[in-house]
């Protein structure tokens, strides 16, 4: 009980800290190059790089509006001469975020509903059920040694070109006006400035340097700064990631605050691999005179775009900064416990630290612990222990004239084997201010030398 007594009496006393200056030159070092790497932490990647003074925003309010131009002429052996625009190669039309753009395509016209020939051959399977071309009827046609089918014929058939037909499309442009807002600043801005007119944008391409406000962009390049050949891409169909950062310094001028494009593609491109490429099919209909259906089928192949905003804006705040600066605060002291730890612990003389380090004061005592423990040592003395006095009238062992002989200042030589009740009788009004120093109403001074 005596010792969880002690426990909880301790908890009441005060700690207040104690500096000591160890006179370590390797100590020293590594402290002042800890501080250093931190300042530069804070200064130039909290600070300058990162912006840790400012309130951030990512929250991005943005809209896309996209429309292509562009025409192509083709000549199938199905379809003869076909003349292309964006309404026929952009799916959707509507421009949207993401879009698609015909670059290839396998046309299998004037399908109706019927019976007819599968392309598959006949197997042991060819029974009543479903089939990817329509309904098997369980019947083998021996003429072409296939299952027949009920769906609409003839089946698609033909093997993908190995040439783009929309070659053309490499010299498609595409329009895209982008606006973004940051709510918590009240901050907007479009990558088309208001100033320019349409006869600008009727005849500028983008261009990082000269032109980086011209929101018209050509399929080619667009292509070609994914790092891929436009052609190859447009035979097999693939996809392309537009990427428009808004990153503003809302602490400078709202011009500072520019796009920055980067371009991707973001399908696997592999040769021979059915996980590259593009593809889909649709069909378009139409009512022949007699009111029956007919219908065109396309597997198109294209390149998709999609289009995606990011972005972040700052401006400065007193609450970041603090913050930030209190971070430094607290690295820095991790620095001083460290080189404590290693003091305290690691080094030859971590028990004489720690004596001068940690000391316990006890104000019921009417003499510090200090001088306690000095008068139960044994001290030896240099040539001579002096204490200064002013105009005291104690006990004099060595008397001299002051300076100009008017007054008398009076020195004190204590023997080797002073004690605090000698230095008390010296300085009556002495104060304790560490192991080796006192002070009383006028000067006291003396040295000592550890046996």
């Amino acid at each position: 009980m005596a010792g969880w007594g002690a426990f909880f009496v301790s908890l009441l006393n005060y700690k207040t800290e104690k500096y000591v200056i160890a006179e370590n030159r390797r100590i020293g070092i590594l402290f002042r190059l800890y501080q250093l790497a931190v300042l530069g932490y804070i200064i130039g990647w909290v600070f300058v790089i990162k912006k840790g003074y400012q309130e951030r925003e990512e929250a991005i309010q943005t809209s896309v509006i996209t429309k292509l131009k562009g025409v192509a002429l083709t000549n199938s052996s199905e379809a003869g001469l076909h003349l292309w625009g964006a309404e026929d190669y952009v799916i959707p039309p509507n421009g949207e975020q993401v879009f698609f753009v015909i670059t290839n395509y396998i046309e299998t016209p004037n399908q109706r509903l019927g019976f007819c020939a599968e392309l598959h051959p006949c197997s042991q399977e060819c029974v009543l059920s479903l089939s990817p071309s329509g309904i098997k009827t369980g019947l083998c046609l021996n003429s072409t040694g296939t299952c027949e089918i009920h769906a609409w014929c003839p089946v698609e058939y033909g093997k993908r070109p190995r040439e783009p037909l929309l070659s053309e499309a490499e010299n498609f442009t595409i329009y895209i006006k982008n606006f973004i807002r940051f709510p918590k600043f009240e901050f907007s801005k479009s990558n088309v400035l208001e100033n320019y007119n349409d006869s600008y944008l009727k005849t500028c391409s983008y261009d990082s340097e000269d032109h980086l406000y011209c929101p018209i962009f050509r399929l080619g390049d667009l292509v070609s700064w994914t790092g891929n050949d436009f052609q190859d891409m447009a035979a097999k169909g693939g996809s392309v990631g537009i990427l428009i950062e808004w990153n503003c310094d809302l602490d400078k001028d709202s011009s500072q605050c520019n796009p920055q494009y980067s371009f991707t593609r973001l399908d696997i491109n592999l040769n021979n691999s059915v996980t590259s490429g593009y593809n889909f099919r649709f069909g378009r209909y139409y009512k022949d005179p007699n009111g029956e259906s007919f219908r065109t089928l396309y597997k198109v192949y294209g390149i998709r775009f999609d289009i995606m905003i990011n972005g972040q804006a700052g401006r400065f705040n007193i609450v970041p900064t603090i913050i930030a600066i209190g971070s430094g605060v607290a690295l820095l002291g991790i620095g001083a416990f460290a080189c404590d730890m290693i003091l305290l612990y690691m080094m030859n003389t971590s028990s004489f630290y720690r004596e001068r380090k940690f000391e316990i004061i006890n104000f019921n005592d009417t003499l510090p612990r200090s001088l306690r423990r000095a008068q139960s040592q044994s001290l030896t003395s240099p040539s001579l222990h002096t204490i200064k006095l002013g105009r005291q009238t104690k006990t004099n062992h060595l008397q001299r004239p002051a300076r100009g002989g008017a007054k008398r200042r009076t020195y004190v030589d204590f023997s080797p084997n002073w004690n605090a009740t000698s230095l008390s009788d010296a300085c009556p009004d002495y104060t304790h201010v560490g192991p080796e120093k006192c002070k009383c109403w006028a000067l006291c001074k003396w040295s000592r030398k550890r046996m």
